[in-house]
């Protein structure tokens, strides 16, 4: 699961937020060996791939993830 580049772990957790954050634990330990292996600090999202894009399901995320030691931002292109 380590050997997931950066963009390949963001997928998966599109993918679990999708199916009710299906795994998402193991897609966010995931992610964050992908970014340290690659020398990302911040891992960024488009919020219109979100299942609740809207200000509020952004934080929640971004709270989830900082307490899983993950920094989340969101793209502009929205």
């Amino acid at each position: 699961m380590s050997d997931l580049s950066l963009q390949q772990a963001i997928d998966n957790i599109y993918t679990s937020i999708n199916n009710d954050n299906e795994d998402i634990d193991l897609h966010i330990a995931a992610l964050k060996a992908a970014m340290a292996k690659e020398g990302v600090k911040e891992a960024v999202f488009e919020p219109s791939k979100l299942a609740q894009s809207n200000r509020q399901g952004r934080k929640i995320m971004q709270s989830y993830f900082k307490k899983k030691g993950v920094a989340v931002a969101f793209s502009k292109a929205d």
